[in-house]
């Protein structure tokens, strides 16, 4: 096998047709965010990102996007709002030398927090396990109740919080894609508005992250597509959402809400219109991403399999590295809490009781 590391923006149109092409028919799940597109789009903003082209017998057989960090620590591509990970590759390729792949992309390491499916010897580095929750819309088309799992008193309240809202701002109406770029601007700002209120890192405060969703807002590809929802009450927006979609799958991704209207509960009633056009599109199936959000809980139909972990080269200096790092974060970690009333409280707490 022949390991060659490049540039996302200096593959050529037949190897990435030959990474879709692996998206469609490997083992790999056809998830946006491993399309040459999404790699390309954070290139474009991140100069340390790359691409692993593994080939055999002058045949394209696996993609492996990562970023390369300090000391040769290797993350994956858009790291913080990437929600699929791993290595794409044809279904001949079942497996893989990891050491030999690392020391090809001058890692001594790679760290991940959204391992997908398929990834076979990533695997053996996997310490976490989790679910993605995911509505399958599978059955719309023959007039299957999307929300039929769902919980009489969602069904009942999303309906009458929409007669309220329409009464009081106007009728309600719901755009699938917005292509005006001022759209995309104003959930940024809205979202900025949210992450500060509750008192959380304001992603779009990072210039990368917002000239990605612009560019990715841009896209248009079989593969991965931005996607700009609008709910409107009237002429005024009150909920948005940007994700990004393949030709079978919606990745759900950034949600907003307008707070003034938030009693009548914006956010459900864009996500109810959402599922509905997102299985008239032709999608079977969307993923809510990984978090414990309780609504997720209640209006998912099942859970994509995601893990955490690293896989390391099989030398002492790269165990040696993989342990200092660990210890880095126990010790940041650690200094948060100390440096917080509230979460040292809660920790205090914890000890207490055990």
């Amino acid at each position: 096998m022949i390991i060659t590391v490049v540039r996302p923006t200096e593959l050529g149109p037949a190897e990435a047709d030959a990474w879709r092409t692996m998206l469609d028919d490997g083992p790999v799940p056809a998830n946006p965010f491993l399309s040459p597109e999404f790699s390309r789009a954070v290139g474009l903003q991140r100069p340390a990102v790359r691409v692993a082209v593994l080939t055999e017998a002058d045949r394209c057989v696996g993609f492996f996007p990562f970023e390369r960090r300090p000391l040769g620590l290797g993350r994956p591509i858009g790291d913080g709002i990437c929600d699929a990970q791993g290595l794409v590759h044809s279904a001949q390729l079942t497996s893989w030398d990891t050491d030999a792949l690392l020391r090809a992309c001058r890692l001594y390491a790679w760290q991940f927090d959204h391992l997908t499916t398929g990834q076979g010897p990533f695997e053996a580095g996997i310490t976490h396990r989790a679910g993605s929750p995911v509505i399958d819309l599978s059955g719309a088309a023959e007039g299957r109740d999307l929300f039929a799992h769902c919980s009489v008193r969602f069904r009942r309240d999303a309906r009458a919080k929409e007669r309220r809202l329409a009464r009081r701002a106007g009728d309600i109406r719901f755009v699938f894609h917005e292509s005006d770029p001022d759209a995309l601007e104003k959930l940024m700002a809205w979202k900025s508005a949210q992450y500060l209120a509750k008192g959380k890192p304001d992603l779009f405060s990072r210039p990368w992250v917002a000239e990605t969703l612009r560019e990715l807002h841009r896209t248009r590809s079989p593969a991965c597509s931005g996607v700009l929802s609008v709910l409107y009450a009237g002429d005024r927006p009150v909920a948005y959402h940007f994700g990004l979609r393949s030709q079978h799958m919606l990745c759900h991704w950034f949600p907003v809400y307008d707070p003034d209207v938030a009693t009548f509960s914006p956010g459900l009633l864009h996500f109810r219109k959402l599922v509905e056009a997102a299985a008239a599109a032709g999608l079977s199936r969307i993923d809510l991403g990984k978090d414990d959000y309780e609504w997720k809980t209640s209006v998912k139909t099942g859970d994509a399999p995601v893990a955490e972990g690293h896989v390391a080269r099989a030398t002492p200096q790269a165990a040696l590295r993989v342990r200092v790092r660990h210890s880095e974060l126990v010790r940041r970690g650690r200094g948060l809490v100390a440096a917080n009333p509230v979460l040292r409280a809660a920790a205090l707490r914890v000890l207490d009781r055990s």
